[in-house]
């Protein structure tokens, strides 16, 4: 006979759609085999009852079994050996129809049992079975919701461990249920072919002892027929027992390998986290807007498919297109108060989602995954080891000091020091392979040793170099469009006002600030200790360019962050490839320690504008140098027609000199009578 078709034990613990598509499919099988065997019994049970019908109730058998080939049943339904033999057995029914019935007692023992067995014993196993699992599946719903609703900055510890116990508990009780619950549909495949097939050969051994009709209507070819029938059946029941053994054995090595990962959040040392992937699938809540100010969220099952983010709902066949993640950017954000939330962009900035996973581990390995898609990594052969390649790339790029560990611990956590940097070639962590420099070395470049400033620190807080605070300037709140209420801001005059969304990657000092290089050498190193550390937060602030100062204004207050002088940026470039990163130099007059010129490089990250924000910096540098030129010429002459009128301003001042005199000879009452005149 052909294999029997099984549910994957094994697949229970993620209980993914396709296996809950797959379990409907059984449950199907499942009904149909109910039903005929209903049918089937039914027709059995009018043999034993009516011996005085017995010619049609077999002709009733008889019906049934040819009409077998015509059922449409979702597993087996080509199983032709089982047709061909149920034809053969319709055929031998149809010759003892005209026959008597048999002994009552006989078709008790031989024919009525084991039909009867399997529809009061398994099938009714099976809806008792399928009742547990929707009940153990709701209350796993229930935990997993009341889990996701978990606060992170108000925890009330003795209700987060209720919670999460009832995770593991409703989790443990699902898996428990749903390896049996397969298990029994598994069997029921071995067991609807016994169930058909013993009672029949029951019924025709009761049928051979009792007329003793062999001679007549049964030959030795069918005896050999039931012989062989009758093997199968044991071969069947054999292979069932063995199947069922090894499933029981599968469902004990499961519940002992599975028991720490009923917990929704596991330990990242006993399960680490696997930065190389290129594919993942797995259970994500989605951030649904309502409203201006409302939101829901919605849990489905996400998974990618070569460089597209995919969603599936419970029930659906097929997913459905979230997002396009090449090119894409994705980050950690904070949201609504819940955990392990992360927002993925598209590569053209139109369309965002915000996802939120269930564990720590599951959160890093999305986002590490969608970097590797997003650099179209699973486009090779081997992506995997690609995706290895270019992490441990990153790790030569950045390998840490021996001092790193202290100075993290000094400093804040959103500081971090730079490790030194292999000198062998330019190539990192952004994705291509950049030319060599061929005219710089890298220490010409970066000075080594040289701290990464991953946040941005406010001049409130902490002075910049090339930040000075003037008076009124902390804590102002700037209109990003030069209109303000009361005081004139410093920007209404310039000609130039463009706006851009940016997030800032990181700072860092540099050696040098005469060459697009120096900006690509401070974007590889620094996006290789993002990648390294696992820093994956940007903080997003809007860029105005003016004629005067490039300004980092926070989005929802429109307090300016920090403020460059334009005079003070010396250099700015926009990545090769990746035109989302731009940077620019800012040459400052003096340091934290000392009063040497300093360099420092600000890299960032934009909605694919990076080549607007370098033109409209070159654009803002221009028209400063015209004025500038404007006004130089604008005193040249001033100073000359100072010069021209210096002679006659030397008359006025003797005629002045003169009747100053006189006033003071004339005395008080000539002052007065002069006024009174006047």
């Amino acid at each position: 006979m052909p294999g029997i078709d099984k549910l994957p034990i094994e697949e229970t613990l993620e209980d993914s759609p396709q296996t809950r598509s797959l379990l409907g499919v059984f449950e199907e099988d499942a009904a149909a085999i109910s039903n005929y065997i209903n049918q089937l019994f039914q027709a059995m049970h009018r043999i034993y009852d009516a011996q005085n019908e017995l010619s049609a109730a077999t002709h009733l058998t008889s019906k049934l079994l040819k009409e077998f080939e015509k059922q449409r049943f979702p597993l087996g339904g080509d199983d032709e050996v089982m047709s061909s033999t149920l034809q053969q057995f319709a055929k031998v029914i149809d010759e003892l129809s005209s026959c008597h019935a048999v002994l009552s007692t006989q078709l008790a023992d031989a024919m009525m049992f084991p039909i009867t067995q399997f529809k009061e014993r398994d099938l009714k196993e099976i809806l008792t079975l399928k009742e547990v699992f929707q009940i153990a599946s709701n209350d796993h719903d229930a935990a997993i919701t009341r889990y996701s609703r978990l606060s992170k900055r108000r925890e009330n510890e003795k209700i987060k461990a209720e919670v999460t116990e009832d995770v593991y508990t409703s989790r443990k009780k699902q898996h428990q249920t749903m390896m049996h619950y397969f298990c029994a549909l598994n069997t029921l495949q071995y067991k609807k072919k016994i169930a058909m097939l013993e009672p029949l050969l029951g019924y025709m051994q009761a049928q051979i002892s009792f007329f003793k009709m062999g001679s007549e209507n049964l030959n030795e070819q069918l005896e050999e027929f039931l012989t062989n029938i009758g093997t199968s059946v044991q071969n069947v029941r054999r292979e069932m027992e063995c199947e069922v053994e090894t499933m029981q054995q599968t469902i004990e090595d499961l519940e002992v390998a599975s028991d720490p990962l009923y917990l929704p959040d596991p330990d990242t040392t006993k399960f680490p986290v696997h930065r190389n992937l290129t594919r993942k699938a797995g259970y994500l809540n989605a951030r649904n807007k309502t409203g201006l100010v409302s939101s829901s969220w919605e849990r489905q099952f996400y998974f990618t498919q070569g460089g597209n983010l995919m969603s599936q709902a419970r029930g659906d066949v097929a997913g459905g297109l979230v997002m396009d993640i090449d090119n894409c950017s994705v980050m950690a954000v904070d949201c609504e108060d819940r955990r392990y939330c992360f927002q993925i962009t598209s590569f053209d900035g139109k369309k965002s989602s915000i996802l939120q996973a269930e564990s720590k581990k599951d959160y890093e390995e999305w986002i590490c995954t969608i970097n590797n898609i997003s650099k179209q990594i699973y486009l090779s052969e081997n992506p995997e080891e690609i995706a290895a390649r270019v992490n441990q790339s990153a790790l030569e790029a950045v390998t840490p000091s021996p001092s790193f560990q202290q100075r993290h611990e000094s400093m804040r956590p959103t500081v971090l020091s730079r490790p030194p940097t292999a000198r062998t070639s330019s190539t990192g962590s952004l994705g291509s392979e950049s030319a060599a420099l061929s005219a710089l070395s890298l220490d010409s470049l970066v000075a080594p040793d040289t701290p990464i400033q991953f946040d941005i620190i406010s001049p409130v807080s902490e002075d910049q170099p090339g930040q000075a605070k003037t008076s009124g300037q902390s804590g102002r709140r700037t209109n990003p469009f030069g209109e303000s209420g009361g005081s004139k801001s410093e920007t209404e005059d310039s000609i130039l006002h463009q706006l851009f969304i940016v997030r800032f990657l990181g700072s860092m000092e540099v050696k040098y600030d005469e060459s697009p290089d120096v900006v690509y050498e401070t974007m590889r190193q620094i996006l290789a200790a993002r990648a390294i550390h696992n820093i994956f937060r940007m903080t997003e602030s809007h860029l105005l360019v003016t004629c005067d100062c490039l300004k980092l204004i926070d989005p929802q207050t429109q307090v300016t962050r920090l403020r460059f002088p334009l005079p003070n940026v010396v250099l700015y470039a926009t990545h090769q490839e990746n035109k989302r990163l731009f940077g620019f130099v800012l040459r400052t007059s003096g340091g934290r320690v000392d009063s040497r010129q300093t360099s420092v490089c600000y890299i960032f990250e934009s909605n694919n504008e990076g080549e607007k924000i370098c033109d409209s910096v070159g654009l803002a540098k221009q028209i400063a140098f015209h004025a500038e030129l404007d006004l130089e010429e604008q005193s040249r002459l001033i100073a000359a027609s100072s010069r021209s009128n210096q002679s006659s301003g030397e008359g006025q001042f003797v005629v002045l000199s003169s009747s100053q005199s006189e006033d003071s000879d004339l005395g008080e009452d000539g002052k007065k009578k002069r006024e009174s005149e006047a």
